[in-house]
């Protein structure tokens, strides 16, 4: 192993303890708390943290074995198994974190409407596209032997060098997997979440103006009162951009290496360096580490759930808490 290697097999295990924390973290509060089992996005939630716990146990651990052995992790049969899983479950994440955005989407652009547009039985019909969508892809993967083995990212997945004999269909269904989820996720995450932002400024405008028309009137308020104000002005404004910058920037920061990886290897004849493919892989797994921070645990309805289970586990109660934590201030 070269340092390249070592540096790669520090981030992987970094990327797995974070991975299998969070994401168990986010199964115990949707288990915990039934008022997030009774929403709807819950169920999208759910299926990602499952699509993420799995490939915390099954694709990421190999890797690690790859990269420290520099070689074939397992037989052929086994590692077409998790080659099925990789492109499985990486294709069922990208789906149900579209599905998201587009509830996110309806909940903000028709606040009175949505629990008639947006109702369990439709979020199950969603989630039942996702999963046929993505077990079509990686069958079809499976059963004309086109994963294995990939030096190149050092797992087990989708292998160009198993599919030489049908280069042209390869390719075909290499450019259509990533088309019709990467860029498909992508575009309906730009579309609804900009969607969202437009609404969110358009309703920041509005109570920037009653506020201002406030401090107007209340000639005698204290300067750092007004001040105040005008700083939640400014914070109110810039939480919404950087929420959505957030759920957008991550997937684009942790996807598209691997996927421009993955065209430019089909269609540049040079070759690509092991150590960006093992990056680019590397980036794709931190998406499982990232996405219980995206979509949970930086919620307040996770964090209050997160803060009773501590509260029970250290066995206080939430007032105890309260009164240790002014204490030690």
């Amino acid at each position: 192993m070269d340092a390249a290697d070592i540096v790669a097999s520090v981030l992987v295990v970094g990327i797995i303890v974070v991975s299998l924390l969070s994401n168990v973290v986010v199964l115990i509060c949707f288990l915990y708390n039934p008022e997030i089992r009774k929403q709807v996005p819950g169920l999208f939630i759910l299926n990602l943290t499952f699509c993420n716990l799995l490939l915390s146990v099954s694709n990421m651990p190999l890797t690690l074995v790859g990269l420290i052995t520099t070689g074939h992790p397992g037989g052929s049969g086994f590692c077409q198994i998790v080659g099925f899983l990789d492109t499985f479950l990486t294709t069922n994440s990208m789906l149900s974190m579209a599905a998201l955005s587009i509830d996110r989407w309806v909940a903000v652009v028709f606040p009175l409407s949505y629990h008639s547009r947006i109702r369990h039985r439709d979020a199950v019909i969603a989630l039942g596209y996702t999963w046929i969508h993505s077990l079509c892809f990686s069958t079809v993967a499976t059963c004309r032997s086109w994963v294995g083995y990939h030096h190149l990212y050092a797992s087990c997945t989708l292998c160009n060098v198993r599919a030489k004999g049908a280069g042209t269909q390869f390719l075909i269904f290499t450019v259509a997997l990533h088309s019709l989820t990467f860029l498909l996720t992508l575009i309906v995450l730009c579309v609804t979440y900009l969607k969202v932002l437009k609404v969110a400024r358009f309703h920041c405008k509005r109570i920037d103006v009653i506020t201002m028309q406030t401090l107007v009137l209340l000639v005698d308020i204290h300067p750092s009162v007004r001040q105040k104000c005008l700083d939640e002005q400014k914070r109110r404004r810039q939480r919404a951009t950087r929420k959505i910058s957030t759920f957008i920037g991550t997937f684009v920061v942790c996807f598209t290496p691997y996927v421009l990886t993955r065209i430019v290897e089909l269609l540049s004849p040079g070759p690509i360096s092991p150590h960006w493919g093992v990056l680019s892989k590397c980036l794709a797994y931190s998406k499982a580490a990232s996405d219980p921070f995206v979509y949970s645990l930086l919620r307040h309805q996770y964090r209050k759930t997160c803060s009773l289970l501590a509260n029970k586990i250290l066995k206080r109660s939430p007032l105890n808490s309260i009164n240790s934590l002014l204490l030690s201030k």
